[in-house]
């Protein structure tokens, strides 16, 4: 006689808002530092992307930007909110939300047999706050590589602990055409914030985003392999992209 089947339980985990992919010291400057990837947002131009957030892990994303202690993930970026620059990021929401998630201890630790398939078959954006040179590289590679692709952004080709596996990961971030054509010739692809009013190089095209309203999980260009881009500076703090700061120069 055949016996019949017996369904087992289906245990469900409780749901997990992130995990710490990376708690130790800043590759910058050695203060301490944290990369939480976050499973849920509702950012529109990303879409549904995992998102990676690089914040100190000792003092408030808020607070680090007013005396100046980003530098251990934003480096020289000259966007930084320390030197009134342009970031568009509102450090008071996701960035401070995922900070004060990590002090109540929401994140485990990243383990690859309990959390890898919560990368699987989803696309990663690496630094949706924090650069991700500020966190060894291996770590950053073995993100973006669980999933089926990745974004992401450097400041940092400059910078003396660069690590330059960083760019075949990374668009490297340009603020000038001259800067661009700088680090292309380093071996970078670029991604360069332009004045309103900026032509494309020849090598640029337009971010797909502005020009095709194409969100970042539908266009993946952005994975330091593919195209030099351009996107014309946006943000409520637009304004503070003095030509001062940033050299311009019109191309034909």
């Amino acid at each position: 006689m055949r016996k019949l089947s017996i369904k087992k339980p289906v245990i469900k985990r409780p749901k997990l808002r992130g995990v710490i992919l990376y708690e130790g010291a800043s590759i910058l400057d050695g203060e301490p530092i944290v990369c939480v990837a976050t499973f849920e947002t509702s950012n529109r131009k990303t879409g549904a992307m995992v998102q990676t957030w690089i914040i100190r892990s000792d003092i408030a994303p808020t607070d680090a930007a007013k005396n100046g202690k980003d530098k251990s993930v934003c480096g020289a970026c000259p966007h930084r909110h320390y030197t009134n620059g342009v970031c568009y990021v509102n450090l008071a929401h996701a960035p401070l939300a995922v900070y004060k998630g990590y002090k109540r201890g929401i994140y485990p630790a990243f383990n690859k047999l309990d959390h890898a398939d919560l990368f699987t078959g989803r696309k990663i954006r690496l630094g949706a706050y924090g650069d991700p040179a500020a966190v060894p590289f291996e770590i950053m590679a073995n993100a973006a590589q669980m999933g089926l692709g990745h974004t992401g952004y450097t400041h940092q080709i400059l910078h003396k602990n660069f690590d330059k596996r960083f760019l075949r990961l990374c668009q490297v971030s340009a603020d000038s055409p001259k800067q661009a054509a700088i680090f292309q010739a380093m071996g970078a692809n670029t991604f360069r914030v332009a004045m309103e009013g900026d032509g494309l190089a020849d090598n640029e095209i337009e971010c797909l985003s502005d020009s095709k309203g194409i969100n970042c999980i539908d266009c993946m260009l952005c994975d330091g392999l593919k195209k030099n881009i351009a996107l014309a500076v946006h943000g409520s703090r637009k304004s503070n992209f003095k030509t001062a700061l940033i050299p311009t120069t019109q191309i034909a």
